[in-house]
């Protein structure tokens, strides 16, 4: 964007975040509700089809917290646009339309930290299982959706699909641990979220321990590596990954795109 267009396009953002007495002072002067909100019209310039926001409340007060996120939802609904808003403040996880897990670390400490945010899980739980909000788990987020994770030690998961996380332990000495690399996936069973998509398709793994489902109905599809290791799970209105799609090129991007249209 240049010239005349960035100028037109300036008012058109500035407008939607209610901005506009404000372009000519100098971002530095404003409030930090007003700062996030220059900082959110700058991400819009280039009409993106997706907005990431990474806590974009983190250090507000509690009335520009609800301002903002108020704001955005307004925005979103008159226009269309998607936004992946990341958080670990449940008033913000209670308004989401859909929710992503992704995961990072152990089963323990990541089921600790998710139940050490006052209330977080319970918001999420009420999101997924009550107001039957569309859930994407991710490598050890989808872990999570287990009975029981078996890593360092016995940690009860989320309960909503039975199962037991456990150790990778191929028979083959040439394969490693953790499984890591691209792995062509097996489709088990058809779901919305994989239309498009197709045994052999490639996605990307890095894990030691794997999800064995005790309903074969649930485990969507597997890879192979010295036996079967689920890839996908699903029921009802979520679904989980044990590979990474952001790594995981066009099968990924497909699998994503899906997610955001799903409507169970």
């Amino acid at each position: 964007l240049f010239g005349q267009r960035l100028k037109e396009r300036i008012l058109v953002v500035s407008e939607m975040m209610d901005i506009v007495p404000l372009l000519d002072k100098p971002v530095r002067s404003l409030s930090g509700g007003n700062q996030r909100r220059a900082e959110i019209a700058r991400a819009l310039l280039p009409e993106p089809q997706i907005l990431l926001l990474d806590e974009p409340t983190a250090g507000l007060d509690a009335t520009s917290r609800r301002n903002l996120v108020t704001h955005i939802h307004e925005i979103v609904a008159r226009t269309g646009l998607s936004v992946l808003w990341a958080t670990h403040l449940l008033e913000e996880v209670e308004g989401a339309d859909r929710i992503v897990l992704p995961g990072d670390g152990a089963f323990p400490s990541c089921r600790r930290a998710l139940g050490s945010y006052g209330g977080l899980f319970e918001a999420i739980e009420e999101a997924v299982t009550v107001k039957a909000r569309p859930f994407l788990g991710i490598c050890v987020g989808m872990q999570m959706m287990a009975s029981w994770g078996r890593e360092y030690e016995d940690t009860q998961g989320f309960g909503w699909i039975a199962g037991e996380v456990i150790k990778i332990t191929p028979q083959e000495k040439a394969l490693k641990v953790p499984h890591m690399g691209w792995n062509d996936l097996v489709i088990d069973h058809d779901h919305p979220v994989l239309a498009g998509l197709q045994t052999g398709d490639h996605a990307y793994f890095v894990h030691s321990y794997h999800f064995k489902v005790r309903d074969p109905a649930q485990r969507l599809a597997h890879v192979g590596y010295a036996g079967q290791v689920t890839a996908i799970i699903g029921r009802d209105t979520m679904v989980g990954t044990q590979f990474h799609p952001e790594k995981s090129q066009a099968t990924g991007l497909r699998l994503i795109a899906n997610f955001l249209s799903w409507k169970p």
